[in-house]
């Protein structure tokens, strides 16, 4: 069986989360996430991640927003940008997929444990990118053709 380990990520201009999923490409859990005191130090930092899992795709969540029908605001740019800077580090495949509520649905995840988010705040990005994650997963297709997301 060919490993199939995909990386989620959540971006944040303080915070990046991290999910992994597991060799078989099904399941997504929350992995690590990487503070950011330098974009250049948090890439080399999600490109090591990208190394050490052996990792064969990345999938960043898409903020398309709302109030304006689903378009690409600033928050898509700045994704954007990231990406841009990601490709120039990693040419293995990218992903995107529409992220909007995985955040409020990894504070669901946690309250749902009876657990308060507290002073760790990182953990709602983990959670957020193994949502992502594990959306793009559920919807890809198994047979190899490639995964073509519509944001």
């Amino acid at each position: 069986m060919t490993n199939q380990t995909h990386i989620g990520i959540d971006y944040g201009e303080k915070r990046i989360g991290i999910a992994k999923s597991d060799p078989t490409g099904l399941i997504a859990s929350p992995y690590k996430t990487v503070t950011v005191k330098s974009i250049n130090t948090a890439l080399d930092e999600i490109v090591a991640i990208i190394a050490e899992t052996e990792a064969v795709g990345v999938v960043i969540g898409y903020p398309v927003a709302l109030a304006d029908g689903g378009g690409r605001g600033e928050l898509c740019r700045k994704v954007d940008r990231f990406m841009e800077r990601l490709r120039e580090r990693y040419d293995g495949p990218m992903y995107t997929i529409d992220e909007r509520f995985s955040s409020a649905e990894a504070e669901n995840v946690i309250h749902g444990y009876n657990k308060k988010i507290g002073q760790d705040k990182g953990r709602v990005d983990r959670i957020a990118a193994a949502i992502i994650l594990q959306k793009f997963l559920d919807e890809r297709p198994r047979d190899n053709r490639e995964y073509i997301q519509g944001v």
